[in-house]
């Protein structure tokens, strides 16, 4: 089925999931679909390794809790998502040096949490993870020292960006 692309969210310098000046990074790009979920697409590296060929459970956890997270902002994008609780599910192997998608959606929403769940999702579509997750909203002054131009927390297109996603 394919989702068609709302809009692309912001990247920064230098997070782990999403910084694209970090050399070590998954350099994950979000993108809000028509079906109101958040799809994450990246390519992890020889260095994001467990097993050798094998990507890091705690890094696949990182980018499910990411997604996750930032699915709130399709609603809200003053607001952020930050973890009170994350459940994670490895149910198949996940490759390296491939391009990976990653869903994510809000399930239950309150005035101060949310819920949700995500996938990271195979080539061929099938779930190698799943999570579950519940998150408290704050805006980011309340959680970290941010300067978005120092941050550089911008919108970073390119010529090839997917005007729809493909999700098997």
């Amino acid at each position: 089925m394919n989702q068609k692309v709302v809009k692309k969210q912001q990247n920064c310098k230098k997070c782990l999931v999403c910084g694209l000046k970090n050399d070590l990074g998954l350099k994950a790009s979000f993108y809000e679909t028509d079906m109101n979920e958040l799809i994450a697409i990246f390519k992890p590296l020889d260095e994001h390794q467990s097993y050798p060929g094998r990507l890091h459970g705690g890094i696949a956890g990182a980018i499910l809790d990411e997604t996750i997270g930032r699915a709130i902002m399709i609603q809200d994008e003053t607001i952020w998502g930050v973890t009170v609780e994350l459940n994670l599910k490895y149910k198949k192997p996940i490759p390296l040096d491939q391009e990976l998608r990653v869903v994510g959606r809000i399930t239950k929403d309150s005035k101060r949490l949310f819920e949700g769940t995500g996938e990271i999702l195979l080539p061929n579509g099938e779930i190698a993870a799943a999570a579950w997750g519940k998150y408290m909203k704050m805006p980011i002054e309340k959680i970290a020292d941010f300067n978005e131009d120092e941050q550089e927390w911008q919108v970073v297109s390119s010529d090839s960006e997917p005007s729809e996603i493909e999700i098997q």
